[in-house]
Formats: C-alpha cells, sequence, structure tokens
C-alpha cells in the first residue's frame, strides 16, 4: 500500500478514536516489567579512556560509512556530538569538577533500549519492536517517515536521512540484535580495550553494577541510571560524578507510553491530522473497552467536521495573510521601481543642456 493512500485511511480512525481521551488515558497507564532474561550492556564510565575504539568497533559491524575524521583523531571529542544516520554510536568527553580539580570524564552513547520504549509506542505504524533479548529494532518497510519516534524519545537518539529523497528512513543502534541472535556480543562491546562495557543479562548487570558501587564506595557515585529511568533501560550506567554532569537527562520512573501520550497529544495541529491521528492510533491499539458502534460513527462524524471547520479556517487565515505580504511585496517593488524611474529622468534632464553643446548637429562644414 503507498504511504499516502495509508495515512488518509488511516486519518479518519485517527479522528475518531482522539474523541475517547479517557479510553486513551487508561491505555497508557500499562507497564511492562520486561523479558526476564533480556540482554543488556552496562556502561562504567570510570573505566573509559575515550578511545572510540568502541564507534570503530559498531561501524565496522554495522557496515556504515567511515567518519570525516579517523576513530583514532580524539579532536572530535573537544564538541558534543550525537548519533546520526551514519552514526549509531558516539562518545563524548565531559569537563568535571572531582575534588576541587577538573577531570575528563567519558560517556558514551547509543539507543538505551527502553523496556518500554517511547519509539514504539509513539510509532502507530508499529515500525519498532522490543525483542525478548532486549533489543528494540527497526522495520524500514513499515515505516511511513512521520518521524514521531523521534519527538516521543526521552534520549534525542532516532535519526532521520533527510539528504535521501526516494527512501529516507530512521536509523538508530540496534544493540547488535543480529549479533546476539548468533550468540555474539555487540561489536562496540568487543572493540572495548578497558572493559567499560559489560554485556549480559540485564538482571544480573544490575546486580553487578550495585556490587561495584558497593565494593568501592569512593569510586562510585550511588545510583545506576537506566535502572529505574523511563520503566527502566537495557542500557544501564554507572559513574564517578552525578549522571546530570554527564549529559544524561533526568528522567523519572513513569513509562514511556504514558508520558508520550500525553506530550504528543499537545502538539498542534499544524501539520493536518498528524497529531489526533497519533493519538487515536495509539488509543486503538492499546485501549480494552470496546466503544458501541453507534457511539463511535457519532464521534467520528462530530470530530471531522471540527477537524475540518479548523483546518478549512487555519487555510483561510494563511491564503489571506499570504495575499497581504504578496501585496505588500508587489507595492514596495513598485516604490522601488518608481523611485528608480525618477532618478533616471532627473538624470537625463541633467544631461541634456550638456549633449546639445557638444556641436554634435552642426553641419560638416562648420566641422
Amino acid at each position: 500500500m503507498h504511504r499516502r493512500k495509508f495515512l488518509s485511511m488511516l486519518g479518519i480512525a485517527g479522528v475518531a478514536t482522539a474523541a475517547a481521551p479517557m479510553a486513551s488515558q487508561a491505555a497508557s497507564t500499562q507497564s511492562f516489567s520486561g523479558h526476564p532474561d533480556a540482554y543488556g550492556v552496562l556502561h562504567d564510565s570510570t573505566l573509559c579512556i575515550g578511545c572510540r575504539k568502541c564507534e570503530a568497533g559498531c561501524a565496522e559491524v554495522n557496515n556504515l560509512p567511515k567518519p570525516e575524521k579517523p576513530f583514532d583523531d580524539l579532536t572530535v571529542l573537544d564538541q558534543k556530538r550525537r548519533t546520526d544516520f551514519k552514526t549509531f554510536t558516539v562518545v563524548n568527553k565531559y569537563k568535571v569538577n572531582v575534588d576541587g580539580k577538573d577531570k575528563d570524564v567519558f560517556r558514551k552513547q547509543q539507543c538505551n533500549h527502553c523496556q518500554e520504549p517511547a519509539c514504539a509506542s509513539a510509532c502507530f505504524v508499529k515500525a519498532f519492536t522490543k525483542n525478548s533479548d532486549g533489543s528494540v529494532t527497526y522495520s524500514p518497510s513499515w515505516c511511513v517517515g512521520c518521524r514521531y519516534c523521534m519527538i516521543a524519545c526521552p534520549f534525542y537518539v532516532p535519526t532521520y536521512d533527510y539528504g535521501n529523497v526516494w527512501n529516507p528512513l530512521v536509523y538508530k543502534c540496534t544493540m547488535c540484535h543480529p549479533r546476539i541472535q548468533e550468540g555474539k556480543r555487540p561489536g562496540c562491546v568487543d572493540a572495548c580495550p578497558k572493559g567499560a562495557l559489560v554485556f549480559g543479562k540485564r538482571k544480573d548487570l544490575v546486580r553487578l553494577a550495585h556490587e561495584r558501587i558497593n565494593s568501592k564506595p569512593g569510586q562510585y557515585v550511588d545510583y545506576v541510571y537506566g535502572e529505574k529511568e523511563m520503566g527502566g533501560t537495557n542500557w544501564l550506567y554507572i559513574a564517578g560524578v552525578p549522571a546530570q554532569d554527564l549529559g544524561m537527562p533526568q528522567l523519572g520512573a513513569t513509562s514511556a507510553p504514558e508520558l508520550t501520550s500525553g506530550a504528543l497529544g499537545a502538539v498542534a495541529m499544524v501539520a493536518g491530522m498528524w497529531p489526533v491521528l497519533l493519538g487515536g492510533a495509539y488509543a486503538i491499539t492499546k485501549r480494552k473497552e470496546k466503544v458501541a458502534a453507534q457511539e463511535q460513527k457519532e464521534a467520528v462524524n462530530a470530530a471531522v467536521e471540527q477537524a475540518e471547520a479548523e483546518a478549512g479556517d487555519k487555510l483561510n487565515a494563511a491564503l489571506q495573510k499570504a495575499a497581504k505580504e504578496k501585496d505588500a511585496a508587489v507595492a514596495k517593488e513598485a516604490k522601488k521601481i518608481k523611485e528608480l524611474e525618477d532618478k533616471l529622468a532627473a538624470l537625463e534632464a541633467k544631461n541634456a543642456p550638456a549633449e546639445a553643446d557638444t556641436g554634435a548637429d552642426k553641419p560638416e562644414g562648420d566641422a
């Protein structure tokens, strides 16, 4: 099915379910404790030296293009970076004051593979999948390019290939899902020379993180980032400085679907029916209560009429504004042309006597 046809069909469903906010809100409070045998990665920032070998390992196993600067060029660490469609993981350097002295501390950034991923809850076509092995993967064949996954993600991970006109897609780390299925570790973990990345069952990694903190209380901050954030993530962090000093957002334990439903539902309706489409599609997939057929039909008709009226008002306002701006621009240009004509006329009038005195019109005999 073509994307435009799909969106036009699903738009009506979006308006319908947007008329049932209570059902959507109830669905968004459901929680998911995670797959019991899911894998994850523990990043120990105290062991990370910022060598970027994890970046090189990631690029190799995922067949990503070479960066503009080679992986052994550490000058890139002087500026904060984020992942993009050609880079699934980056290492950033942070200047942190430790015991009165500035110290360089490093953190690896990639998809955190949430147990309840916001990208998946925001995607109404289910292009994102939370797998039983803990990874969150993306299916490009389902994607319609709405990019709501980018808006929903609290870690700013999914990226978009804006340069690909024919088939732009979303890109992000997959925790090397194909390698995990083969019994291998993620490429970044294999490439780390200092053991700053530990791969294993998430439940074991949580226990290991607390054991390290308890065994060396002076070396670590007593906190495991990702244990509870957004309902928990499969990528965990421990460090010798607070998480916010390493650029990690301060998030509560509320699950992502609950937060995404409210946040995206408040987006202004400036792009047609996309916000109501998203909220409606989410409610359709999650709600338990069935709405009576007649009530649903009446809600759809009312919502469609209201949406069409609002869209018409916005279109008329935009057309009127554009017409005024056009008239103003034309008047401005006309004024400039008139001023130029006046200047030319004045210049011609000034030069006319001089031309008459040149003797250009005298008979040849006089010359």
